[in-house]
């Protein structure tokens, strides 16, 4: 057997103080991670029976003063109160855009656009999927945060797309003198299928009218092997002050008392079955579920339900 080294209380003492050093040299050698910042990721898919749903975020954006967009018809207590519950502040509200992107095995169905075609593309293409391989694009609504993204200039984006939205939408806006439809929507005129409530844009995706935000605002039932989500795009603006509140008047809605009407009609639906949804500009990634809470509703975000 080999004797152990002798070591005496002097040598030990001088291990031990060398320990911080070595540590603090070890540590100065190494650089400092640099500050990176906010970070999204540009998508989330998820199953719903034998089809992909996935939220691609086109974009995101801050805005000062919410009670100019929300709760327009309450007092500034009540609308101050609700946010300090909710934790929310009160000086700036940050939306998300979000289109998504349905892969029913025979079809790429994407809805809405985005802001611009830069922003949509980018999360499009992080998802996997080129513009190319878009076979349908469904326009809920003509505000300008969803067909934004569909003419690269004088040529669309998604080239070998048709194209579907409300006949009552479509309607509307061609009559209203706006610049925005008038450039990306009506030069794909000719491509454009109108349907109303209750028409079918590919097995499986069934329209429903949610009239109110706009004149021919539809939303969509997704549904596949008995698996069933709600693209609900504009219908609630916002998790707490428009869905959990849904008398609360909202600047975008332009006929303020039939939206409101349309979100306690779908919220209930929705609570009733236990269906999700997506909505246009709730937070990202947008999937979500909702409960009647007292006179309103409760917003749950996802979590893993539609990952299994």
């Amino acid at each position: 057997m080999t004797n152990p080294p002798n070591i005496s209380r002097r040598t030990a003492l001088a291990g031990v103080a060398a320990l911080p050093l070595a540590a603090s040299l070890a540590s100065g050698a190494r650089a400092a991670a640099p500050m990176a910042g906010m970070s999204i990721a540009p998508y989330q898919r998820v199953k719903l029976g034998g089809f992909d749903v996935t939220t691609i975020l086109a974009g995101t954006a801050t805005r000062p003063e919410p009670q100019s967009i929300f709760g327009m018809n309450v007092d500034a207590e009540t609308f101050n109160e609700v946010s300090a519950a909710a934790h929310l502040p009160i000086d700036a509200a940050q939306f998300f855009f979000t289109p998504t992107v349905v892969n029913t095995g025979n079809e790429l169905v994407l809805f809405d656009t985005g802001l611009s075609p830069d922003g949509t593309l980018a999360a499009l293409q992080a998802a996997g999927y080129s513009a190319d391989q878009v076979d349908i694009v469904v326009l809920t609504h003509m505000h300008g945060d969803h067909i934004g993204g569909l003419m690269q200039g004088d040529a669309p984006t998604f080239p070998n797309a048709r194209y579907v939205t409300g006949q009552a939408e479509f309607d509307h806006w061609s009559q209203a003198g706006n610049e925005n439809f008038d450039a990306k929507v009506k030069p794909l005129a000719e491509k454009m299928t109108f349907l109303g409530d209750g028409g079918s844009v590919a097995s499986g995706i069934t329209s429903m009218a949610a009239f109110g935000h706009t004149p021919g605002h539809m939303g969509y039932m997704i549904e596949s092997e008995g698996k069933q989500l709600v693209l609900g795009a504009d219908f609630a603006n916002h998790y707490v002050w428009s869905l959990a509140h849904p008398d609360w008047e909202v600047k975008f809605d332009m006929d303020k008392e039939a939206a409101a009407a349309t979100r306690r009609r779908m919220l209930d639906m929705m609570a009733a079955d236990g269906v999700p949804f997506v909505g246009y500009h709730m937070p990202w990634p947008a999937f979500g579920y909702v409960e009647k809470k007292g006179d309103g509703f409760a917003y749950v975000p996802h979590s893993y339900q539609l990952l299994l």
